[in-house]
């Protein structure tokens, strides 16, 4: 037994007695309590600091609208900032940890920000930080950081593995309360698949909370039955401790599930969290309501909570909130709290009803003040007496604890997420989902129904009438009567004027009435304004508790009703997700897809060191016994290729084939250069633009047939470019009959370069391959030895005599091996991106080191391929432009050292000599530089201002990262065989 644990009743497992801590003390509960139950029964009312004045907070709620208790709960790489107690299920030895405290919960030195309020209303960090401006960064911006945020993240690996999930089902309902429960039993027995999911772990909602009894049963025990006999349907699946946070296009809804969020150490054979994309026909939103807060003087005193959180831990968790409650109320929420109260025989210390007259009776011998206002509260830790307020007369009421209630706000997030706007209803005094169709209806007091009896019945009526849209026939439902139910109307009450101490809007948020008024003045009067300048609203609760008192204050300022006011945006996630159920098994290795090419494993015991490039894993370069370095590796497969022949892996280059009879057409203006009449057989270099004239992605268009084209993109641009065709096809070009597909995974490909290429080629290709029938650009169709069917082109990227194979992926490393042996008598040696980088380069070749999203195709020397003789094309319009035409724009060019032995690298800026560096004076960078081992010193292709008039002009290069600064020659960017005599060997 603990201090305010009831001796019986509730729902909890008093065989299953439970230890944990709370900031190191140990406590007790029962199997069955949540942390925030368990906390109350060992009077832990303290369990926070609030976020900007740090005042003592308490428990507010039973559910996960709570703002104020927070915790950490775990430790190393299990904890778990900012989970709600009120949520939380408690297990045997938990560690539960209080936040935004220093050095302890009950003195925090935080603290001092109350005193300092006068000065910290809302908007003034935007007039406070502002000046002097050099103090923003030595002492403003780390004094912010350091005081932002609630919990703190472990910089220790999660131990534990998430996963995601799909399900699917007729009808979806979220919520398991009074609504829910019968909309399942409808639906599950008409034999419908259905999903029930809620965020308790106990599935039965308000009935868990409820004294009633329904039919001859108590409410709790009228949930279990029906949860049996759910339980029992095949065709129903019931979803504990999963919450549907999000509501997307196609009827999907996201939802984690905690599947071992409750367990003290969790089996490594099941995830802690199960991410789930549920697709559903129908869905029936049961969410139930969310209790508002009464906005008085000082109503944010740990003690002060829900009326309706004071019968869930008096009624589930036989947990008192105190010894003397006191209730302030303008409905029939607070007087059903005095009859539950009154029926364990805790005593009343009054109720405070703010309105004048009411129908609802207090229990016998319980003082009634109607009329009555709460205008303060006294207390430092836990509130100890209330001031309450009738007729201008003031009297204190001694309390340890005070049940609020403001009336029902309708849980309609999730029907609000994909942009309907939430509907004002006067007689409700609430707002209500938009109708958003018949795919998603609203039920029980999520559609603002009030009573039980009620919410049951429309449950089941919403499920019938998703049974009639799905052709389905209804099944028999009888309701059953509820016996003691009270009124539960009330009237509206947004503030309490006259208050002696703040009255808070967002507890968590430390937003008061005040703050609203001074958004008011200050222009901010746009509710999606005023919660961005007073952060009403924000941080981890998203307004749930506090957003619709927020709207009914700021439209009383303004004379207007909250309809005309309306609401903040709904948007996902309704509660927070952690990232590891976001990132499910996506983590580490599996971070991202890998995609290896289908000569990988040939790369791989040719002795390929890997890297990463994009999702693909490439080889680099292959070493040899005896190499010590990779530029040994690298130098050794330059120079092979220049003088005998190599074999490199092209396989990940982007592939796309183009089919139709306006192919030749929908190219044409996809490229800048002519395609339309690119004969059959032929490759040609074609260069895309963007809508504004700058280079987009280079490749090749090869013609296989009149209607057959196959494209090469980038490896990096693939997807892009696919998009980019298929946006334009879409959207520009309609009426064009042309189709497109990637088979970039497809095909293997591999280059052979080198002046020994068409020997080593030729002893697999059945084709006669010699340059007379094969020449340079050459594209056919060839039967290799063996009769496997290839592709083959003559395209260089290497400046060398070149050809490029491709052949179906499952015969990738057959083909290489072939190669292979075919070229051992040539001096045949593999080599990797690394020496492919160094041949570029060499012959002058760019890549999107150069077309980096900023240059002209005239900027990198290709604007010949601009025509001007096509009627039209992408980009034609805005590359005329002025500022891309400008005779000062920076140009491709090449570099040299002066000392040869100094080493260019990318990245260093270009100065004129005698230059100071700067911005004013900075002439260009270097975009890819290399050691040539042909000419035995490093090179590097640059963008240079005017550059094509500025060869044989030296220019100083600034590498201020590296601290070295040296002169360079300006020369041309094509290093080997500028004539191109190679490529038509």
């Amino acid at each position: 037994m603990t201090s305010f644990r009831l001796s019986s009743g509730g729902l909890v497992s008093r065989a299953k007695p439970l230890a944990f801590t709370f900031d190191g003390r140990t406590m007790r509960g029962f199997e069955g309590d949540t942390l925030a139950a368990a906390m109350l029964a060992n009077d832990q009312m303290l369990v926070g600091r609030s976020f900007k004045y740090h005042r003592p907070r308490g428990i507010v709620t039973a559910g996960s609208s709570e703002p104020n208790a927070l915790v950490t709960i775990g430790s190393g790489g299990r904890a778990e900032p900012n989970t709600r107690a009120t949520v939380a299920e408690i297990y045997q030895g938990m560690v539960a940890t209080s936040q935004n405290r220093w050095p302890s919960l009950k003195f925090d030195i935080g603290a001092l920000n109350s005193l300092l309020s006068p000065f910290l209303g809302a908007g003034f960090y935007y007039k406070t930080f502002m000046w002097p401006s050099a103090f923003w960064e030595k002492l403003y911006e780390p004094l912010i950081r350091r005081a932002a945020g609630l919990g703190r993240a472990s910089f220790e690996a999660d131990p534990d593995r998430y996963e995601k999930a799909w399900a699917h089902c007729d009808l979806l309902i979220v919520g398991a309360g009074p609504a829910g429960l019968m909309a399942a039993l409808t639906a599950g027995r008409a034999g419908l698949r259905v999903i029930l999911a809620d965020e308790d772990f106990r599935l039965g909602g308000s009935l868990l909370s409820e004294a009633v009894a329904i039919g001859d049963q108590p409410a709790s025990e009228f949930a279990s039955s029906v949860i049996a006999e759910l339980a029992s349907l095949p065709s129903v699946t019931l979803m504990p401790r999963t919450t549907v946070f999000g509501w997307y296009d196609d009827m999907v809804f996201g939802a984690v599930e905690g599947v071992q969020k409750h367990v003290s150490v969790p089996s490594s054979d099941r995830p802690v969290e199960r991410l789930w994309r549920i697709v559903a026909k129908r869905a029936i939103l049961a969410t139930g309501a969310e209790e508002r807060p009464l906005v008085f003087g000082g109503n944010d005193r740990p003690g002060v909570m829900m009326a309706g959180a004071v019968r869930t831990y008096l009624n589930r968790h036989a947990v008192a909130v105190g010894k003397r409650v006191a209730i302030f109320t303008n409905g029939g929420s607070g007087y059903r709290a005095a009859r539950d109260l009154a029926a364990q025989g805790i005593e009343i210390a009054a109720i405070i009803d703010g309105r004048a007259a009411s129908t609802n009776e207090a229990p016998a011998g319980v003082r009634v003040m109607r009329g009555g206002s709460v205008v303060a509260t006294r207390g430092r830790h836990r509130i100890e007496a209330l001031i309450a307020e009738r007729s201008g007369y003031d009297e204190t009421i001694a309390c340890d604890a005070l049940a609020m209630s403001g009336g029902w706000s309708p849980v309609i997030q999730l029907a609000c997420q994909r942009g309907g706007k939430p509907v004002w209803s006067e007689d409700r005094q609430a707002f209500l989902a938009p109708d958003v169709g018949p795919q998603l209806r609203m039920a029980g007091a999520a559609a603002g129904e009030e009573s039980i009896a009620v919410c049951m019945r429309h449950g089941r009526d919403q499920a019938r009438a998703a049974l009639a849209d799905l052709g389905v026939s209804v099944p028999l439902v009888v309701i059953p009567g509820v016996e003691g139910e009270t009124d539960g109307s009330f009237s509206p009450l947004w503030y309490v004027p006259g208050a002696r101490d703040k009255a808070f809007v967002d507890f968590q948020n430390d937003v008061h009435v005040k703050d609203f008024g001074l958004a008011q003045r200050e222009g901010f009067g746009h509710i999606e304004h005023t919660k961005r300048y007073t952060t009403a609203g924000m941080a981890t609760d998203q307004g749930k508790l506090g957003n619709v008192n927020a709207i009914g204050i700021v439209a009383g300022m303004g004379g207007v009703s909250p309809a005309d006011l309306g609401t903040t945006t709904f948007r996902p996630f309704y509660t927070p997700v952690s990232f590891g159920a976001l990132a499910g098994a996506e983590v580490a290795e599996r971070a991202k897809p890998v995609r290896r090419s289908p000569l990988h494993e040939w790369a791989k015991k040719n002795g390929a060191v890997f890297v990463e490039s994009g999702l693909w894993h490439r080889s680099a370069w292959f070493s040899l016994p005896g190499e010590k370095t990779w530029r040994e590796s690298v130098d050794r497969e330059v120079l092979n290729v220049r003088a005998n022949v190599g074999l490199c892996d092209v396989s990940t280059l982007g592939k796309i084939e183009v089919f139709g009879k306006d192919a030749a057409e929908f190219l044409n203006r996809i490229y800048s250069n002519a395609m339309l009449r690119l004969p059959v057989g032929k490759a040609r270099y074609g260069l895309m633009l963007r809508e504004d004239g700058v280079v987009f992605d280079d490749g090749t268009v090869s013609r296989l047939g009149e209607d057959h084209f196959v494209v090469t993109t980038t490896t990096a641009y693939a997807g892009e470019a696919m998009s980019h065709m298929e946006f334009a096809a879409q959207t520009f070009w309609p009426e064009l009959d042309v189709r497109f597909v990637s088979v970039s995974d497809q095909w293997a490909q591999m280059s052979l370069a080198g002046p020994r290429a068409r020997d080593v080629m030729s002893q697999l290709v059945e084709d006669d391959i010699s340059n007379e029938a094969f020449p340079f650009l050459g594209v056919r169709e060839v039967a290799l030895k063996g009769g496997v069917r290839a592709r083959l082109f003559r395209i260089s990227f290497s400046g060398e005599l070149a050809y490029e194979l491709a052949v179906p992926a499952g015969y990738g490393e057959a083909v290489a091996d072939a190669l292979m042996e075919a070229g051992s008598k040539h001096g045949i040696c593999p080599y990797g991106v690394e020496a492919l980088n160094v041949l570029r380069i060499e012959k002058g070749h760019v890549t999107h080191s150069e077309l980096d999203g900023r240059t002209t195709a005239d900027d990198v020397g290709l604007g010949r391929m601009v025509s001007g003789q096509k009627p039209d094309f992408i980009g034609k319009r805005l590359s005329t432009r002025f500022g891309l035409t400008a005779a000062d724009r920076t140009q491709l060019v090449g570099l040299k050292p002066v000392d040869r032995a100094k080493e260019l690298k990318a990245g260093a800026h270009l100065l004129k000599e005698g230059a100071k560096p700067s911005t004013v004076n900075d002439q260009g960078h270097i975009t890819s530089a290399c050691h040539s081992p042909v000419l035995g010193h490093s090179i590097a292709l640059a963008m240079l201002k005017s550059g094509r008039e500025r060869f044989g002009e030296k220019v100083v290069v600034w590498d201020g990262l590296r601290g070295e600064e040296f002169q360079a020659e300006v020369c041309s960017p094509v290093f080997v065989d500028p004539q191109n005599r190679k490529l038509h060997l």
